[in-house]
């Protein structure tokens, strides 16, 4: 591809709006080692992640992306057995979420969610059974092996990631809308039995909702993080600690489990104030509509289908990650995409936004008279 059709055809959007995000989660991660009085290794460990990610964003949009239809089922079964592995290796604050080798961790998790969208895409692109209630029953059976192992872990947080993709995709592939809500009414139906098999923790966070604590107190236990969330979030204001002031005292009379990692978000608030999160949000939105746009202009059913993946991964994990921090949703547990501190969800993210702009750099299949052709420009 020549450089200026190269230069015209980047969804520069896409890079710059994922570039101002890790910086703004450099940000939050700065600010989280103040209130935690830490020597600052997260922070320098995510400045140096920093560069390969963007390296790894570009050389996954260097080649042709149609190639990887054809090793999109053998990219879902090595993640799937990266999931097991992780069962063989010692568990870190009761989970077993890490692969350790030599100093340096990898989390498959992270990487299963691209694999499972493109091997998902991999599936409907040609295929019409899903738009059957009975074809649903093959892309049910996909999510629910990643599903599982990840519950196993335990990382409720991440496995309830997992099933809004999958529907995003269906959807968009062609799946009549009344399937799909059968599906869920069945789901619904079936919560007593999911509930009567939860743990007490896990049932103790989603009670932790409704509990209600007399005005001053501080509440225990599950509904800890929650109130302490709130109250971080409360004490950025309009504007933040950044444009007031440190207020470092009291920030820190409010620290919050994990506040470079899964609750980032409302170190941000308190650092940059309701105007600051306003953006971030804006950004997030900015760059899931560039996403669906690359979507909506790819003529190849792989692309498209790959890129709303990539568009519903993202727009999930906001969704879920803020909502469990302003009491929407039970805290579970879950990363900010492109924001959270961990070298292993950023170089997942990183490879899922060069993909999208891979498919935006090769349009797709010219509409002639004989179909799916390749385009040869």
């Amino acid at each position: 591809m020549r450089f200026e059709a190269w230069m015209r055809r980047t969804p520069w959007t896409v890079v710059l709006v994922a570039a101002a995000l890790m910086g703004l989660g450099l940000l939050g991660i700065a600010r989280a080692e103040v209130l935690a009085e830490s020597s600052g290794r997260h922070l320098f460990r995510q400045l140096f992640w920093l560069p390969l990610c963007l390296a790894a964003m570009f050389a996954t949009a260097a080649w042709n992306y149609r190639i990887l239809a054809r090793y999109a089922y053998g990219a879902f079964l090595l993640s799937l057995a990266l999931l097991v592995a992780v069962f063989f290796f010692p568990p870190v604050n009761g989970a077993h979420r890490w692969i350790r080798f030599a100093g340096v961790g990898l989390q498959p998790s992270e990487f299963a969610k691209v694999a499972f969208v493109v091997a998902l895409a991999r599936y409907l692109m040609y295929r019409d059974s899903y738009r059957r209630l009975a074809g649903l029953l093959a892309p049910l059976a996909l999510v629910l092996v990643p599903v599982l192992l990840v519950l196993r872990e335990p990382d409720l947080g991440t496995a309830l990631v997992f099933l809004p993709v999958l529907f995003a995709m269906l959807f968009a592939a062609g799946a009549r809308l009344r399937h799909l809500a059968f599906v869920a009414a069945a789901a619904l139906a079936l919560s007593p039995i999911v509930w009567s098999q939860m743990s007490r923790e896990q049932k103790s966070r989603i009670t932790a909702l409704a509990e209600q604590t007399r005005a001053g107190e501080r509440p225990t236990r599950d509904g800890y993080h929650l109130h302490q969330a709130k109250q971080l979030m409360a004490l950025g204001g309009w504007t933040g600690s950044l444009v007031r002031g440190e207020a470092h005292r009291e920030a820190s009379a409010f620290s919050v489990p994990e506040p470079h990692t899964d609750s980032i978000a409302v170190v941000i608030g308190e650092r940059m104030g309701l105007a600051g999160w306003g953006l971030t949000m804006a950004l997030f939105l900015a760059l899931a509509w560039r996403t669906l746009a690359v979507a909506q202009a790819t003529r190849e059913p792989f692309g498209r289908l790959v890129a709303i993946g990539v568009a519903a991964l993202f727009a999930t994990q906001v969704l879920i990650n803020t909502a469990m921090l302003v009491g929407l949703l039970p805290i579970t547990g879950l990363s900010l995409p492109l924001l959270s501190y961990g070298g292993s969800s950023l170089l997942a993210n990183a490879l899922a936004l060069g993909l999208v702009v891979n498919i935006a750099l090769r349009p797709g299949y010219e509409v002639s008279a004989e179909p799916f052709r390749f385009a040869t420009s």
